[in-house]
């Protein structure tokens, strides 16, 4: 749907927020004066409707009853208008009440109304879902009764609610294995041997020596200065995880190097994962085998994205699948224990029975870890400005999911589960990226991250630090400048947020046991 004009009756930018993410969700599309449109103006109006004395909570959701209506107004004038309501539940916060139940009242109105085809998430938009169900956990709901809170106030189908519940059980033993000095370690490394069509991501092309050599000083310093605070505040690493861009697109002795510093610093007995993106057959060498094997390296990372050459060349990767073939062997080979492998869906020019084949191959090798990612089109992206310039050939949002269903029935039949979730904005067939493994394969780092509940150090190019400061129970981050010129300029600024972050959540903490 098409419209010249869309109003809304709040300046508040959480509410304009999800507005425009079901607008988005349902490619209702705003023209101005640039195009054709099939209708003059979309008008949202929320109100909130008093509910009785009785009925009012003065710190519960239950109190909240939001009613929404969707005006469109045609080219002649005339206009039709809807209206849905929708109230709190007495578990949620007020805030979070009145977000939830304007999404799902224009979510109502768009399906049951307009007759937009349902969402497999349905307003369940949140890069981790799964955060939601734990707090249901938290709060005593079983199963069955955590699937039916998702459709009912999430309007989610009964599929996605029945993945993520029992994975969010799962989850539980390896988030209790953390407590609130226990962290992980990520280090970025921004820089790759090509940039693919479809990336977004804050990547450099491998620069010369002399950007290198610079780069390498700031690590050193981002890394000491991090290594400071792991040993003032007592904390015990978990997992190392070095990703980026692709670490290993390194020459062979700036890889070993940085490798070598990282080991120093944060390495010990209590480290249970350590963790190395090599992304791309084109990136690894024998020398970078040797260093991470020599460095106890228990897992590292081999993304094919695809098996189909024709669509290797499309996305700009200089690789064939017998190249990923021949990586994994040599890693397997050399002795690393866990070896994950990432694909993508809804690729350029690819069917169903492309994604089948590529799975299949990837299966025979017998990997851990198998992610599947839906195709993100970021603004930042090649792939995002040749769709505005130009007709790609993507593959539609019922194919993509057809995808997904033949990709994961291939992974039940071979005993891979889902073990960890997470949705990104403009997702092709409003999926998920889905991280699936063998039995006790599971990936410590990636739960951790994705469910919020450890403190992570970010450390070099782009990298995000995120401290739980479980005293206040909040989550607070600081971001290192997705530019490497910044980054490298103002180094000591970012190690100087992150130490501040880390100082508020534990600092306190420090001097009541240093007085003790």
């Amino acid at each position: 749907m098409k419209v010249k004009t869309f109003t809304l009756n709040s300046k508040r930018e959480i509410i304009s927020k999800i507005t425009r993410e079901v607008l988005c969700l349902f490619k209702i599309e705003l023209v101005g004066r640039r195009g054709e449109a099939d209708y003059e103006q979309l008008s949202v109006i929320n109100r909130r409707i008093p509910l009785p004395d009785s009925k009012q909570r003065v710190t519960s959701g239950a109190a909240v009853r939001m009613e929404t209506t969707v005006m469109l107004f045609h080219h002649d004038g005339r206009f039709d208008s809807w209206h849905h309501t929708e109230q709190g539940k007495e578990d949620e916060l007020e805030r979070a009440a009145v977000n939830r139940t304007i999404k799902l009242n224009l979510y109502h109105i768009f399906c049951q109304e307009l007759g937009c085809p349902a969402a497999p998430w349905g307003v369940l938009h949140g890069v981790r879902p799964t955060k939601i169900v734990h707090r249901w956990i938290r709060g005593g709901l079983d199963e069955r009764q955590i699937v039916q809170r998702l459709m009912q106030d999430y309007a989610c189908s009964r599929e996605k609610a029945e993945l993520i519940t029992p994975m969010a059980f799962r989850q539980i033993p390896f988030l209790r294995t953390s407590g609130e000095r226990t962290i992980s370690i990520y280090v970025g490394i921004p820089f790759c041997l090509t940039r693919c069509l479809y990336c977004s991501f804050p990547s450099n092309l491998l620069p010369k020596t002399a950007t290198l050599d610079s780069f390498m000083k700031v690590l050193r310093q981002d890394i000491q200065a991090a290594r400071s605070a792991v040993e003032r505040y007592h904390f015990q690493v978990q997992n190392i995880y070095i990703g980026g861009g692709t670490p290993t697109a390194l020459p062979d002795s700036y890889f070993a190097d940085m490798l070598q510093m990282v080991y120093n610093a944060f390495y010990g007995p209590e480290v249970e994962e350590f963790t190395v993106e090599a992304g791309r057959p084109d990136s690894i060498t024998t020398a970078k085998i040797d260093a991470m094997v020599r460095l106890q390296v228990s897992r590292v990372s081999v993304n094919p994205q695809t098996m189909q050459q024709r669509t290797l060349h499309i996305i700009g990767r200089r690789h064939t699948p017998e190249d990923v073939v021949q990586m994994y062997h040599s890693l397997r080979q050399a002795g690393i224990r866990h070896i994950n492998m990432d694909l993508i869906l809804g690729l350029p020019g690819e069917s169903v029975s492309d994604v089948r084949d590529t799975v299949e191959k990837v299966l025979a090798l017998h990997p851990d870890d198998i992610t599947l990612h839906a195709l993100a089109i970021k603004r930042g992206s090649k792939l995002k400005h040749l769709m505005e310039d130009q007709h790609v050939d993507l593959p539609d949002d019922e194919e993509t999911r057809q995808m997904s269903e033949t990709a994961m029935a291939l992974l039940f039949r071979r005993g891979y589960h889902p073990y960890y979730l997470y949705r990104q904005g403009y997702m092709a067939g409003d999926l998920e990226n889905l991280g699936c493994c063998l039995p006790g394969a599971e990936g410590m780092y990636n739960i951790q991250i994705m469910e919020e509940h450890q403190t992570i150090l970010g450390i070099g190019g782009a990298a995000a630090t995120k401290v739980v400061d479980f005293r206040r129970k909040r989550m607070k981050s600081a971001f290192h400048a997705k530019d490497l010129t910044t980054y490298l300029r103002d180094a000591e600024i970012y190690i100087e947020k992150r130490s501040k972050l880390i100082e508020e959540a534990y600092g306190e903490q420090e001097e009541a046991t240093n007085v003790n």
